[in-house]
């Protein structure tokens, strides 16, 4: 018994066939360092904390008086997936250099994946459990990566 509950609780497995990777991202064809490097979980937060609070201040213009916040998740969501499919990053985001790339092809994210990517994160859920690369699994769902922009 205690060898059927050790393997699945020390982790997967390693296979001989399986890519080794030096840093998070490697496997992705992502630098180390610098401009294009994937982002750690403390600056997505930051971002993610700034892009709410812009989206409750535009919230309390629109309702005066009242609860805001089902207007505020609306807000915060037109803004994610507006700016993601413009310009490739959220305001939060632009603040804290960062930007949100598709893996698979050198061309912007794009109207449906940034559609996708916002629909997971209102469940906050995806972007708390991550990949090897240490991507959201938002972000891997729908092929992008949160890097940094300079």
């Amino acid at each position: 018994m205690g060898r059927m509950t050790g393997s699945w609780l020390s982790g997967p497995a390693e296979s001989e066939d399986a890519p080794r990777q030096d840093y998070q991202g490697e496997l992705l064809g992502l630098p180390r360092d610098g401009a294009g490097s994937l982002v750690g979980l403390g600056r997505r937060i930051v971002a993610l904390f700034v892009d709410w609070m812009i989206a409750l201040g535009i919230s309390a213009l629109i309702v005066r008086d009242g609860s805001t916040s089902t207007v505020t998740l609306l807000v915060w969501f037109v803004i994610g997936v507006a700016a993601v499919t413009l310009f490739g990053y959220t305001p939060g985001q632009y603040f804290l250099r960062l930007r949100v790339i598709r893996i698979d092809a050198p061309v912007g994210v794009g109207f449906v994946r940034a559609l996708a990517r916002q629909a997971l994160l209102v469940f906050v859920v995806p972007a708390l459990f991550t990949d090897g690369d240490g991507r959201g699994m938002h972000d891997r769902a729908t092929g992008t990566a949160l890097v940094r922009a300079r």
